[in-house]
């Protein structure tokens, strides 16, 4: 069997990374193109931090970028906190999705956060101050209005 012949830029260790440029809602550029800059892979925040400037994003209507500082955190959470945090990055990617004219994918990926949010809505200890029930209601309702066409307003916390 052959290696695939794809010309995805590696790491070291052959891991594939896209050093493309990427427009406001993350979509790859062709090379040599003017983008937006992206999390670097070795982004490292403390909790409070990476919400403020994952609320920065996203008040800034780049969701996709909101959602790498998001997953950054989930990647590096304690055991107890990695489902919040990957509810969080799917939060900011179904607004990706709906920046992106994509409803389908906006609406599966908002749903399947809400339900990740649900868990954390019982214990207010592990959330870094984010009003999880208020959090979950808006994202349901994002979800079932799909709105194309405004940059959705979201609070982190």
């Amino acid at each position: 069997m052959s290696e695939p012949n794809d010309q995805r830029d590696r790491d070291a260790r052959g891991r594939a990374r896209n050093a493309r440029p990427r427009d406001a809602y993350g979509r790859p550029l062709p090379h040599g193109s003017a983008g937006i800059p992206t999390t670097p892979d070795d982004f490292d925040l403390p909790p409070d931090e990476a919400l403020a400037e994952a609320q920065r994003l996203l008040d800034a209507d780049r969701p996709f970028h909101a959602h790498e500082v998001l997953e950054a955190v989930w990647k590096s959470s304690p055991e107890n906190e990695r489902e919040l945090w990957r509810a969080l990055a799917q939060v900011a990617v179904g607004i990706t999705h709906l920046r992106r004219g994509n409803p389908r994918g906006a609406q599966a990926l908002l749903s399947r956060a809400a339900d990740r949010l649900d868990e954390y809505a019982r214990d207010a200890d592990d959330t870094h101050g984010i009003d999880v029930p208020r959090l979950t209601s808006t994202v349901r309702a994002l979800a079932e209005e799909l709105p194309l066409e405004t940059a959705v307003k979201l609070r982190l916390r």
